[in-house]
């Protein structure tokens, strides 16, 4: 990696480290410790992500414009006072008011730092400088999940406000290693077109015109909403409520979900990057669908208080194996299918599709977790074999090389071609997405 590319994935990975305090924790501290019960904890993580919705619009067309630095900055400033904010509120008001804040801000940063990789990568290194981010991010946040479960006490609510303030920090290093980074000046692509030839009339009317994309956000809702909605919401209740585990192993799951990814995210590389995506995508809902199976062994299955916290550790254990299978696959993908010139708005897409199921998410997920145990499991079960479905249609989409990029050789040499009477003139290859 270049220096660049060192600082950006070092300030994404201490960014990590800060939400890895507060990410298995939110819902305990709103319906436990703040009191607010568990129908606010559901509005409030609602909140987290509904903010995202109103940003993420404008922030494509911003970081395409101004450039994704001055994009991130904002928003690492904003994400900071956010955090700050949820620590002291202990009213309604006040905490779905920093949620908002918190959201906006976290919900930005994403599209930016995704736009700096692209910046500072190329074709041939982009899958393993996403998978580096991925490793890097979740190894912070299983740190900062597993100190943060020494901290917290429940009946000591100035131990959660010491956790959002150490995020707040975090945020604001963020910004501050992001200043140092020189990035290369981005090409002018004016006539850049989707993949799949089809005429790019500009902003979101080519984003929708191009099905493949499409395709893709429906897919990453489906995987956000069945996954990573649920972390923080619906299994953080099903675990206490349902499988009777303590607030504290929750971390300790984190904590294993990250132990795989960091044990298996460079071996899983070398077995994927080599295959289709879309078949690896689809054998991630498969694995996920078993965890969602073992969750309910957890909770359902009636066994020892160890054999159930046994289980919700292994559920953890089983979405970091499939998260280690898409972090090398989706991330690279949306940046493959994007014109050159709107890298930025197709990463926001994205997450703004994330967002809108980490909104949704919650919602369902946590009323359910915490009171329809059977149900909530059957629902996430068959929601993670629709991933399977989804992706294999995606599959036939994509273009042989956008779904297994490994067949396709790039040239490393630049050719300098002298014409006559004419200044000499570099042609150079261009890989098409």
């Amino acid at each position: 990696m270049g220096a660049a590319l060192r600082r950006i994935q070092l300030g994404s990975a201490l960014s990590a480290f800060g939400l890895g305090f507060t990410v298995p924790y939110l819902y305990v501290y709103v319906a436990q410790v703040r009191d607010l019960g568990a129908g606010t904890a559901g509005v409030v993580l609602a909140v987290f992500a509904m903010a995202a919705l109103a940003i993420l619009p404008f922030t494509g067309r911003a970081i395409d414009r101004r450039g994704p630095l001055p994009v991130l900055v904002v928003a690492s400033v904003v994400a900071s006072l956010g955090a700050a904010a949820l620590g002291l509120s202990s009213d309604v008001t006040a905490t779905v008011l920093s949620a908002a804040v918190l959201g906006a801000g976290t919900a930005v940063m994403q599209p930016a730092l995704a736009t700096m990789l692209v910046r500072c990568s190329s074709t041939a290194t982009r899958t393993r400088a996403f998978a580096m981010q991925f490793f890097l991010q979740n190894l912070g946040l299983g740190i900062g999940g597993l100190v943060g479960g020494q901290i917290v006490d429940t009946s000591r609510p100035e131990t959660f406000t010491l956790l959002f303030l150490i995020e707040a920090a975090m945020f604001i290093v963020l910004g501050v290693i992001t200043c140092t980074v020189r990035l290369p000046r981005p090409p002018s692509f004016p006539d850049a077109r989707p993949a799949d030839g089809s005429e790019a009339p500009g902003g979101l009317r080519a984003l929708l015109s191009h099905r493949a994309m499409v395709q893709l956000c429906v897919l990453g809702f489906v995987l956000f909403f069945a996954c990573y909605g649920q972390f923080e919401s619906g299994l953080a209740a099903y675990g206490t409520e349902a499988a009777g585990i303590q607030p504290s192993t929750l971390g300790i799951a984190l904590a294993a979900n990250t132990a795989v990814i960091v044990v298996a995210q460079f071996v899983v590389l070398r077995l994927v990057e080599r295959r289709r995506r879309s078949r690896v995508i689809a054998s991630v809902g498969l694995i996920w669908a078993f965890a969602w199976i073992v969750a309910g062994f957890a909770g359902l299955g009636h066994g020892s208080q160890t054999m159930a916290t046994a289980a919700m550790i292994s559920t953890y254990a089983l979405f970091g194996l499939g998260e280690s299978m898409l972090s090398p696959t989706v991330a690279p993908l949306v940046v493959d299918l994007a014109p050159e010139s709107m890298v930025g708005q197709y990463n926001s897409a994205f997450a703004l599709c994330k967002q809108l199921a980490l909104a949704v998410g919650p919602a369902v997920g946590g009323p359910m977790g915490a009171t329809l145990h059977g149900p909530y499991i059957v629902t996430f079960v068959l929601f993670s074999l629709g991933i399977t479905v989804l992706a294999l249609r995606l599959g036939r989409r994509l273009t042989p090389v956008q779904d297994q990029p490994s067949i396709e050789t790039v040239p490393s040499r630049v050719v300098a071609v002298s014409l006559p009477e004419a200044e000499p003139v570099v042609a150079s290859a261009v890989t098409t997405h």
